[in-house]
């Protein structure tokens, strides 16, 4: 019965998609992407031999997560082929070209017909499932057909279906899985609480990813002559929530400091509309590209109209505003923290750990408005050095975690 309202639910949720997609671009390119999967698949397996890993992310968030695992399965088990799904086009439009797999789709809905499918045309020879994705059908898939199946850098929370003494038929989920790694001790314990013992604490691999992001970074002379030797805040994965509480406060601010925003979307008409509400001269990158140092100087905020180059630009940063916290969800504040900062976010932070841990230690501090954004920051401004210190050694210390996916793994694959 229980499986039947979920493959409902799951054809609801389709149907809604399939109205939307006529008024949202992104719904239409979820529905067009996974138009004809199976003619995808079968063109893009056509010739292949090899046995296959398949890694499942749900957005680019999970895709970013599961990268360093990926690449280093790649590297250890190269007679492997990888096929990456992903289930949002956030995901998917990003890194459909992405070349560390050797097949990138969606992933079709979680119906029993389309997980049957799916998994007997790809025949992986194991499954990875990066960090919160439960499909059934999917799942009872590969189970049934004794294909292993992982799920690292999870996380699970009290408030969690579950947990609930209505879960039961959401607890069989993760029944199916061969191994989970997750990112703490108390995820270990709510899973060891409802039975489920094949559980290894291992961390987050948002960690060794941001580490090698940082490794990797790329110079930006723009951004490098507009700091100067002047203190810079780098706002990064900006909202209209968060410049609504920035604005007020750099207006009041009157202390040397320059600022980089980037915007979690760039939309023309409000990056122009944030120009005219912040203080001083402002800046566009594309415009700052043809100028000089000295005709750079002047401007103290640049606002950044393209993607792709915000966890190098934080290289250049005293401070770091990271976005999202006002709303569902903080972006990535691991990509600033390991360039040894202090950092600012809205007050929704507390479903990501590495922000309730930086928070405690000192190095991250949660704002619900302008006036508190502006008490903290003035006391930073004056002498940042510990927060700094902790959030660098904060990265340092927790990365680590692709190693113990990979030992894990080894276990299953050397058997196979």
């Amino acid at each position: 019965m229980l499986s039947a309202l979920y493959t409902t639910s799951i054809r609801l949720y389709q149907a809604a998609l399939q109205v939307a997609a006529r008024f949202h671009p992104k719904a239409r390119l979820a529905v067009e992407g996974r138009r004809g999967w199976l003619e995808q698949i079968n063109t893009k397996l056509a010739d292949n031999t090899a046995p296959i890993a398949w890694f499942h992310a749900a957005s680019l968030g999970e895709f970013e997560q599961g990268r360093p695992v990926m690449e280093a399965f790649r590297q250890q088990y190269p007679r492997y082929k990888i096929l990456l799904t992903f289930f949002s086009p956030s995901g998917y439009e990003v890194r459909k070209n992405y070349a560390g797999a050797d097949y990138i789709v969606y992933l079709p809905f979680d119906t029993a017909a389309n997980a049957r499918q799916f998994v007997e045309r790809v025949n992986p020879a194991i499954a990875f499932f990066i960090k919160y994705e439960f499909w059934y059908h999917y799942l009872r898939e590969l189970k049934a057909r004794q294909i292993p199946i992982f799920s690292f850098s999870a996380i699970f929370r009290p408030d969690q279906i579950f947990f609930k003494p209505y879960g039961g038929f959401y607890r069989s989920f993760l029944r199916f899985f061969n191994h989970i790694l997750v990112q703490n001790q108390e995820s270990v314990d709510l899973l060891k609480r409802i039975g489920v013992t094949n559980v290894t604490l291992a961390g987050d691999t948002r960690f060794d990813r941001v580490k090698q992001v940082a490794d990797a970074k790329k110079d930006i002379p723009v951004a490098r002559l507009f700091k100067a030797d002047t203190p810079l805040l780098v706002v990064g994965s900006a909202w209209q929530a968060d410049i609504d509480v920035l604005i007020p406060f750099l207006n009041r601010f009157e202390k040397p400091l320059k600022v980089i925003i980037a915007p979690h979307e760039i939309h023309d008409d409000e990056i122009e509309r944030w120009r005219s509400q912040l203080p001083g001269q402002t800046l566009r990158f594309s415009e700052a590209q043809f100028l000089n140092h000295q005709t750079i100087k002047p401007f103290s905020t640049l606002i950044i109209d393209n993607v792709g180059m915000l966890s190098s630009l934080y290289q250049y940063g005293d401070f770091a505003y990271i976005g999202g916290a006002f709303g569902k969800g903080l972006h990535n504040i691991l990509e600033a923290a390991t360039f040894r900062m202090p950092l600012f976010f809205g007050p929704n932070y507390g479903k990501f750990q590495e922000a309730v841990d930086l928070v405690k230690a000192g190095a991250a501090f949660p704002v619900s408005n302008s006036a508190e954004l502006e008490t903290v920051f003035r006391r930073l401004y004056e002498d940042s050095s510990a927060a700094s210190a902790i959030s660098g050694d904060y990265v340092t210390l927790n990365t680590g975690a692709t190693s113990k996916v990979m030992e894990i793994v080894a276990k299953v694959v050397t058997q196979s």
